[in-house]
């Protein structure tokens, strides 16, 4: 399988320039993340949790009455 290089990467992001535009980069870029993370999280086996369940909510830390 042959590597890319340097030059082979430049033409593959003048080419993408080309085909979206230089708006959407961003949006293409954080698509990709997304699609990368959620790839790694689905072969590592358990989702990633966002919210510890050990600690109360903040806004109950923060009840006056």
């Amino acid at each position: 399988m042959p590597q890319l290089g340097v030059p082979e990467l430049i033409l593959i992001l003048v080419i993408v320039v080309i085909i979206f535009g230089v708006g959407r980069l961003p949006e293409i870029g954080s698509a990709m993340g997304r699609a990368i993370r959620g790839f790694r999280e689905a072969s590592a086996g358990e989702p990633k949790k966002t919210e510890s369940t050990d600690e109360p909510a903040a806004k109950d830390k923060n009840h006056q009455g």
